[in-house]
């Protein structure tokens, strides 16, 4: 049977960190994701999304996000791409870690979004997983800035920020779980970027870079 990475060579990329493993989700492993998100992602009306997908009824959940990760990977291509990251700890599914630019060969650029499953929060997962896709970001890819967002009330990302590197970039008025928000910018340079004391293992890089149009 021939491997699906031959077709979508992304589904071949694997990050290591000493806690943690990111690759891309497989359709097998939707179940797992929407499991986890059903666990708990944030306290109940406190949305840390500026779409507050996580909470979609029962019923409604597991199709969207099924539909989102078809959707990402159905319309990558190197003007446009976005890396949805399963996270992994010890064998469980606990979150996801995404990474995304447009028009990259120009700008450089990447974005980069997450969520947790709340029964790991404060272990310091979160800042694992966000120093592993810097790190392949800089050191992989070759993006001169990783830029991310979170709502002005959401000290516990914008900590993690503080903590990487990132510097404030602006605040913006925007719709925020269908309210008006304050939402802050961060940015992070490869110089500005605090590294973790840890190596970053990486696994079926160039494939993935080549359909993603880098380094081409």
């Amino acid at each position: 049977m021939t491997e699906l990475t031959r077709y979508w060579p992304p589904f071949g990329l694997t990050l290591t960190t000493p806690r943690l493993v990111l690759r891309p989700i497989r359709d097998e492993e939707i179940p797992a994701a929407v499991e986890a998100a059903l666990s708990g992602i944030h306290e109940p009306g406190r949305s840390p999304f500026s779409r507050p997908w996580a909470e979609a009824p029962a019923e409604e959940l597991g199709p969207n996000m099924a539909q989102w990760y078809w959707r990402c990977r159905g319309t990558m291509s190197p003007q446009e791409w976005t890396l949805l990251l399963g996270i992994w700890h010890e064998g469980e599914f606990i979150g996801c870690q995404d990474i995304e630019a447009r028009d990259f060969a120009t700008l450089k650029t990447v974005s980069t979004g997450s969520w947790l499953r709340q029964s790991v929060h404060g272990r310091g997962l979160g800042k694992e997983m966000r120093a592993a896709v810097a790190l392949y970001a800089f050191e992989w890819l070759g993006a001169e800035v990783a830029e991310s967002e979170a709502a002005a009330w959401n000290q516990q990302s914008l900590g993690v920020s503080r903590s990487l590197g990132y510097q404030l970039n602006g605040v913006t008025l925007a719709s925020w779980g269908g309210q008006r928000q304050e939402a802050q910018k961060v940015r992070l340079t490869p110089e500005a970027f605090h590294r973790p004391g840890w190596q970053l293992k990486v696994a079926g890089h160039d494939a993935t870079a080549k359909y993603l149009g880098i380094g081409a």
